[in-house]
């Protein structure tokens, strides 16, 4: 049975009766034809304890025969009864072409239920953004994902530069996060080839999206095609279809080009900018930051995943200026070449440095809960928890929102729970949504 019935612990057939599936209306129009046609063939049979009903009918139509009177009832409770098999059969089969191995209750829940959810627009890249995608699916239908395209490693790489093509690596994770897991075709689409000569290292959906690309002409073009073919909840967008690359100026005053080459630069960055200066935001991206409900940027590489794409100006003007509530998953570790010795008020200075304004981000989403016996990998990777300095973060006006957001882990891993970062972010949403209600019913009484 579905997770959200045995959350609720109620019976399966209770399950139909949960507002907003949009079959019980039908159920109840199949039930009054039935009970229409069989008044009708009870008056045309002349039973007896129908008999008043007959004397009003026949009362009532003097002038009309009780064949015709019998006639028109069969028929009126026909046509209800049929256009609710209909309804009902469209409701059951139309679900965003659902699963096999999915309730036909799950997937009526999952369309009518998730498609009523919150705007979400989550901006960012790497594995990141894709980890915040597979939690955020099952809470709305209604999300874009704005994925950074200053990728320049990899796969990604070698065909951005043999074949001109925006790099596909972390818009083909996105849209896979959003799919089914367990799908076969998406299974493939992740598929990564160990040998082959041009093959070797390449991915089946970096691939694909970029022969959809040649075909069509257009990455945004190849990128809804894919996620047509793997039924991704939302959609995927590149920030930019300008040929966007990352430089960054470090401390000591060097310049260094190239996503890849940023943390390999082993020194602190300064400021990060793009070549050319001026890249012209997706129209549809800005469209989705006007009209979101929820604007979340990270978690993910802080200089080479989230702020490239506020250095895209248009973009970061309208985050900055949205009525949405917006919230930063703040890293737990810190990442060497990037963020080397950051709290977490740095990674937010940092972010409204590149856009600009203090208003990017109304929260910070950190978490409070870390392996008591973290791996030794880290240390020897000169990786070390994120430090939160709650008063700094205060002091920029910044509210801060504490949970446990990893995975367990007996090996002493540090890694999101996709879930327990899309509750939180989800249960912060509602109660900032709340606490706003409330004030504006105190100002007004």
């Amino acid at each position: 049975m579905s997770k959200f019935t045995d959350n609720m612990k109620m019976p399966k057939e209770a399950g139909w009766l949960i507002p907003g599936l949009q079959v019980k209306r039908w159920f109840i129009l199949i039930f009054i034809g039935a009970v229409f046609m069989a008044i009708g063939l009870l008056i045309l049979c002349d039973i007896r304890p129908i008999f008043y009903l007959m004397e009003f009918v026949k009362k009532f139509a003097s002038k009309v025969s009780t064949e015709w009177i019998a006639f028109a009832v069969v028929m009126f409770g026909a046509a209800l009864f049929f256009k609710g098999w209909q309804k009902t059969n469209l409701s059951i089969l139309d679900l965003n072409n659902g699963k096999d191995n999915e309730t036909i209750l799950e997937a009526l829940y999952r369309r009518r239920k998730l498609n009523r959810g919150p705007k979400i627009v989550a901006i960012g890249g790497g594995t990141g953004l894709s980890m915040l995608l597979k939690g955020i699916k099952h809470i709305t239908n209604n999300i874009t994902a704005v994925v950074t395209v200053g990728d320049d490693g990899g796969s990604s790489g070698r065909l951005r530069e043999e074949m001109g093509v925006l790099p596909p690596g972390d818009i083909r994770n996105c849209i896979a996060a959003l799919a089914d897991d367990e799908d076969l075709v998406t299974k493939l689409f992740q598929y990564r080839f160990k040998s082959g000569e041009g093959l070797e290292g390449h991915s089946f959906g970096n691939l694909f999206l970029t022969a959809l690309c040649a075909i069509t002409g257009d990455m945004v073009r190849a990128v809804k095609e894919s996620s047509n073919v793997l039924s991704i909840r939302g959609r995927v967008l590149p920030s930019t279809l300008d040929d966007m690359k990352l430089v960054a100026e470090m401390e000591d005053g060097r310049i260094i080009k190239g996503e890849s080459n940023i943390p390999e630069a082993n020194g602190k960055i300064k400021r990060l900018f793009t070549d050319p200066k001026n890249c012209k935001a997706l129209e549809e991206v800005i469209f989705a930051i006007r009209s979101a409900d929820l604007i979340i940027l990270g978690p993910g590489s802080l200089y080479t995943s989230v702020i490239p794409n506020l250095l895209i100006e248009e973009i970061s003007k309208e985050v900055v200026v949205s009525s949405a509530k917006k919230i930063y998953v703040c890293n737990i570790m810190t990442q060497p070449g990037e963020t080397d010795g950051y709290s977490a008020s740095d990674h937010i200075q940092a972010l409204m440095q590149h856009a600009n304004s203090r208003k990017i981000i109304d929260a910070v989403l950190v978490n409070d809960s870390l392996p008591s016996n973290l791996a030794d990998k880290y240390k020897m990777a000169h990786s070390y928890p994120v430090k939160i300095d709650t008063d700094n973060i205060k002091k920029l006006g910044i509210k801060i929102f504490p949970k446990k957001l990893i995975e367990d882990s007996k090996e002493g891993l540090v890694r999101h729970s996709s879930h327990r970062v899309a509750r939180a972010i989800y249960y912060w949403f509602r109660r900032e949504q709340k606490n706003e209600k409330t004030s504006l019913f105190a100002k007004h009484h």
